[in-house]
């Protein structure tokens, strides 16, 4: 195993950024002590969509998420993931 070498000092984000960019990561790191983690709070980055739907199915939705006390759009999101992972 080779030698792992030392990470210089930045100036700025920009500097290291650049630098990460043209340097191999495993040779300032001992990649068989890296440890696999989670960000359980990291959240789903989510963009904005018009979705237009009839006025009685919209109603529907409305009045099935109010029985199951969660808002209507995410009773829509629940369906969507549903329907997706199946």
């Amino acid at each position: 195993m080779s030698k792992i070498k030392e990470i210089p000092l930045f100036k700025t984000e920009d500097e290291e950024r650049e630098f990460w960019d043209t340097h191999d990561v495993t040779d300032y790191f001992d990649m068989s002590k890296a440890k696999a983690v989670t960000f359980p709070n990291l959240k789903k980055s989510t963009k904005t969509i018009s979705l237009r739907l009839p006025a009685d199915m919209l109603e529907n939705l409305k009045v099935k998420a109010n029985s199951m006390d969660v808002p209507y759009q995410s009773l829509i999101k629940m369906i969507l993931e549903k329907e997706l992972v199946a």
